[in-house]
């Protein structure tokens, strides 16, 4: 067994991208404010408590990943443990005899410093050839020791006026990997990995609160996995042959996907949040704002509005805070832009390599909407829009509120539900103008039995004038 990975860096960098995301997912939420109550609980995913906490606090010591893999020849497997270990931050005042206090808070001209818990990013790193995996379990024990250090904190004259004291616990644990040749018709082997924290700490006290098991315990703990040769089978679309073998496979407080380059799967990312097959992260984001349920554009807005006061407190939380906080303030125009919105499912069909086709154009063509001469915002009308009395001519026929009409959906833009309703007669319940100058007809089918609550809630079916033909003239 070695401990360093034979996989191109390149192709774990890829992964790693998505995967820092989960690591910090979380990490300070808007507004950045230790202050805030979103930020007193924290280090929700991917929690490893030692195992004296876990059984009655209803939190795991352990994770479990199961996926099934395709090695080739001497395959090699990788495996990179990623974690922060949690250690708490105190802040002192010096005091005048040379020595210093601890303080609930220190004031800076462009922050105020609190006390805090920061997240260190640790990193296990083993290479094991795949053979030995299938020769029996593979383990391999880590500890990070306990630990102290200071950062002076100085003024604008180089005086030194408080300090930072940052103090973590030891941690330990373990990372577990074994294989097993699977009875299928090819070869293929399931993967076990299992992290586990095993600490021997133990709560000091009666009602000890869960800050008090956090610096022992691996937070969003995942893990990268590469084949050096081979590949893993997806375990949402996974093919045919393998689908009784993968839903075997027992993924506990985690949860393995594809990772990596498109269109590759010698790379799996086993995330304490459930992701799809190879998670990217979006080109128009331009930095870390820690909290991937929010939208960057929001997140950024509502950031570059915190007062003043705020912001220093924010930049005074963390070093990460600060640096959301300063990305917020010098944000270009052009790049908040980005942030607006983009829809990537148009991409194919739109962008400079999208392939012709000349079946689309019909459905924008001026002609397949019904425009009536004068439309119902022009000034030049004697009237406006009202729906409720409006009526326009069908067939040399005046269609409104109450006419009946025959359904003959057109093709050229109806969906499949609304092929079901041709030939029915249904009841006009309103004529309505868009702003485009179109007309649409609201109806409720006859002899649906659902059309009085449709009614009630204004949940009509719409249809444009050339899909209807009148039946009678009321």
């Amino acid at each position: 067994m070695t401990t360093t990975s034979s996989l191109p860096a390149s192709r774990f960098d890829v992964a790693r991208q998505v995967a820092d995301a989960v690591l910090f997912e979380g990490y300070v939420l808007y507004p950045y404010r230790a202050s805030a109550a979103k930020n007193r609980l924290r280090w929700q995913f991917g929690v490893l408590v030692p195992p004296a906490w876990a059984p009655a606090h209803e939190e795991h010591s352990f994770q479990r990943t199961e996926i099934v893999m395709e090695p080739r020849g001497e395959a090699t497997l990788a495996v990179e443990l990623r974690f922060l270990h949690a250690r708490r931050r105190t802040v002192q005042e010096a005091c005048p005899d040379g020595s210093f206090a601890e303080v609930a808070e220190l004031q800076l001209p462009d922050r105020v410093l609190v006390p805090w818990d920061e997240g260190a990013e640790e990193r296990i790193d083993m290479t094991v050839p795949v053979a030995e995996l299938e020769a029996g379990e593979v383990s391999l024990p880590f500890a990070r020791p306990a630990g102290e250090e200071t950062e002076p904190v100085v003024d604008a004259d180089g005086r030194e006026i408080g300090r930072l004291v940052r103090r973590s616990e030891r941690i330990d644990g373990v990372l577990r990997l074994r294989a097993e040749e699977l009875g299928v018709p090819y070869r293929a082997l399931k993967l076990t990995a299992v992290v586990e924290n095993t600490s021997a700490w133990t709560p000091p006290r009666q009602g000890a609160d869960r800050d008090a098991a956090l610096p022992h315990s691996l937070v969003a703990a995942h893990l990268l996995l590469g084949l050096s040769a081979g590949s893993f089978l997806s375990m949402t679309d996974p093919p045919e042959w393998a689908k009784g073998v993968v839903a075997d496979c027992a993924n506990r407080h985690t949860w393995p996907v594809l990772a990596g380059e498109p269109g590759r799967a010698d790379v799996v990312l086993s995330s304490p949040i459930i992701l799809e097959d190879h998670p990217a992260i979006a080109p128009e984001s331009i930095g870390a704002m820690y909290d991937a349920t929010e939208i960057d554009e929001i997140l950024a807005l509502r950031t570059a509005a915190l007062t003043d006061q705020e912001k220093r407190e924010a930049r005074g939380t963390d070093a990460r805070a600060a640096a959301v906080i300063d990305l917020a303030d010098t944000m270009p125009p052009e790049v908040l832009d980005r942030l607006h919105g983009a829809v990537r499912a148009l991409r194919e069909i739109t962008g400079p390599d999208a392939p012709a086709d000349d079946r689309i154009p019909e459905l924008w063509e001026e002609e397949a909407v019904f425009k009536p001469e004068t439309p119902w915002w022009d000034p030049a009308r004697d009237d406006t829009a009202n729906p409720a009395r409006d009526r326009i001519p069908i067939d040399g026929v005046l269609v409104g509120v109450g006419s009946r009409v025959l359904l003959r959906p057109g093709l050229r833009r109806t969906d499949a539900q609304d092929l079901f309703l041709q030939g029915h007669t249904a009841l006009v319940e309103a004529v309505l103008h868009d702003v485009d100058g179109g007309v649409h007809l609201a109806v409720t089918v006859e002899g649906d039995p659902g059309a009085d609550i449709r009614r009630e809630q204004g949940r009509f079916l719409y249809f444009q004038p050339d899909e209807v033909a009148p039946l009678e003239v009321r």
